[in-house]
């Protein structure tokens, strides 16, 4: 990927004191390597994916690539110049990377390929705290954390340890001389109770606010928030993620971005301290049923200047799962829901799937009425 390197800096934080360290991990680089302060306005923009699933018909087309072993590449194809464009791309990994025997709900195992794919198609950061987090128990949890650290790919939620949650959260990461703390939290874990001295965030309001003061005191420009939470299959958030995300503004949160319901739900405000994305929906996954076989990828440009760091815009892109039939098997395919369906024509869209892509495109719009929506230029 031909993109500017991206910054991390981990805080350890003690009463009246910051001492700030940094590493060098793939395209991640110190913090005393970045250039100096910088006095004109800069601009970031991240973009969010929701539900990384890894259902077993996924698990199998992986195989249906032509290619030896397993290929997720094609699952990516056609959003791959949006996500390596972004300055920074954060994904929610709903499955663990746990080894074989590979499975796909109700306890997922994907393989390590996977986690290639998703780094190759730009993917930054993966945010972790979620409810399969312990499908295949501690040897899988930490085998996940331990695969992606292989690959340099930043992730945060699930800690090995206390010591280790404590110097590595909240991750602080820097881009465009623009400092991001990104917390992230999960309702449960399906019941799996998380062995120590293994780690799961939940959502527990004294710890999180907790953490939101910790992240304030690295003086990051922007405090993002990722909730693991909402009801399944709901197209609105309900009354509890309210009650949260007013909770999260009040004490420092500066935007928040929801998984978990696997529809996408409304956003809600516009500004900093204010702006919440409650459910991305589905990113990639099997669940075909109206509203669920798709998503957004959210989309949110910082600014900064001599004032500060703002909102500048934030939109959305509509894309939906397409399973193409080929002579090797079923494959798995993103593709943005906006687009010319003749675009896709290796092999051509059937007009059945371009209907119920279409209809997918107007709930969606129809559940984000009034907000931006990025088109796909770079299909043309």
């Amino acid at each position: 990927m031909s993109r500017n390197r991206l910054i991390i800096a981990l805080f350890l934080i003690v009463p009246g004191l910051l001492f700030q360290d940094a590493y060098s991990q793939g395209d991640v680089t110190r913090e005393g390597d970045s250039s100096p302060e910088r006095t004109y306005e800069t601009r970031l923009r991240v973009v969010f994916a929701g539900d990384i699933m890894g259902h077993d018909t996924q698990i199998a087309s992986a195989l249906a690539t032509g290619e030896p072993g397993y290929d997720y590449h094609p699952c990516f194809q056609y959003l791959k110049p949006y996500l390596q464009e972004a300055d920074m791309a954060i994904g929610n990994l709903e499955v663990t990377l746990a080894g074989p025997p590979y499975k796909g709900y109700p306890q997922f195992s994907s393989p390590d390929e996977l986690a290639d794919a998703l780094k190759e198609a730009g993917f930054d950061i993966l945010v972790m705290a979620n409810n399969h987090a312990l499908d295949r128990g501690q040897a899988g949890f930490e085998r996940t954390i331990e695969q992606l650290d292989r690959r340099g790919i930043l992730h945060t939620g699930t800690f090995k340890s206390p010591l280790e949650r404590s110097l590595h959260y909240p991750l602080v990461v820097q881009k465009n001389g623009i400092r991001i703390a990104l917390l992230n939290y999960t309702y449960g874990t399906n019941g799996l109770r998380v062995p120590p001295p293994s780690i799961v965030n939940r959502i527990d309001t004294l710890q999180i606010h907790a953490d939101l003061q910790k992240a304030a005191s690295a003086e990051p420009d922007f405090i993002l928030v990722s909730m693991h939470w909402g009801t399944e299959y709901q197209l609105t958030e309900n009354s509890e993620q309210r009650e949260l995300a007013s909770f999260l503004f009040r004490n420092g949160a500066d935007a928040i971005i929801g998984s978990h319901p696997h529809v996408v739900q409304p956003i809600r405000g516009a500004g900093k301290g204010d702006l919440v994305a409650y459910s991305t929906g589905n990113f990639i996954s099997n669940q075909r049923p109206r509203y669920r076989d798709g998503g957004m990828l959210f989309q949110l440009d910082l600014v900064k200047g001599v004032t500060g760091t703002a909102i500048e815009a934030h939109s959305y892109l509509p894309f939906w799962v397409w399973k193409p039939a080929t002579k090797k098997g079923t494959l798995f395919t993103l593709v943005p829901a906006n687009a010319d369906p003749a675009l896709f024509n290796d092999p051509p869209m059937s007009a059945g799937d371009r209907t119920k892509m279409l209809q997918f495109l107007m709930d969606t719009r129809a559940n984000l009425e009034g907000r931006a929506e990025v088109q796909p230029g770079w299909l043309d």
